[in-house]
């Protein structure tokens, strides 16, 4: 929770459903979201990026969902991607990470994994779209909200059932939102 709002976050790999699925429960609540910084990062400075970019892009991802809460309804903001998995990009493009990652300590309420069961859609940003690397991307995610111990629930199954999953995961959480 930061300033009051309770924040849940879409964690995971590429193509997955995220933005989708956190625009979704954003409208389902009436509140707002975050979208994806680090896209927008790579399409003003493409995908050949540093460890540097993926701090630069973990520390625009928090500014934003600082920039949001202001506009928050109902005590709940979804964020489409935050510093953590940022943080499973540096790991799963350079094999560490720097150490601003694990310093990083506002963590989401709640975070849902969507599974890698939906087909990978490439675009010209998605760099891991072989099943092998799919799973290796989403074995990352779930490992970095363990070694965090937070807490975190899967999101599977067709489109369509994982708005429904997460509902679902977000009452079980207790997060309810706030008149």
């Amino acid at each position: 929770m930061i300033g009051g709002v309770r924040l849940i976050c879409l964690h995971g790999p590429e193509s997955t459903g995220k933005s989708t699925l956190a625009e979704a429960l954003a409208r389902h609540f009436d509140t707002i979201w975050v979208p994806e910084y680090g896209r927008t990062y790579c399409e003003e400075h493409g995908t050949d990026f540093a460890m540097s970019d993926l701090v630069a892009m973990a520390k625009g991802q928090y500014t934003a969902t600082l920039a949001a809460i202001p506009r928050v309804r109902h005590g709940l903001l979804f964020l489409d991607t935050d510093p953590l998995m940022t943080a499973v990009w540096a790991d799963m493009t350079f094999g560490k990470r720097d150490p601003w990652f694990d310093r990083f300590a506002d963590v989401a309420d709640l975070y849902l994994v969507p599974g890698i069961d939906l087909p990978f859609a490439q675009d010209d940003l998605r760099l891991h779209g072989s099943a092998e690397a799919r799973q290796l991307f989403y074995d990352l995610s779930v490992a970095e909200l363990d070694r965090r111990g937070v807490r975190w629930a899967t999101v599977d199954g067709p489109a369509g059932d994982r708005q429904a999953a997460a509902l679902a995961a977000i009452g079980a959480a207790g997060i309810a939102p706030i008149d």
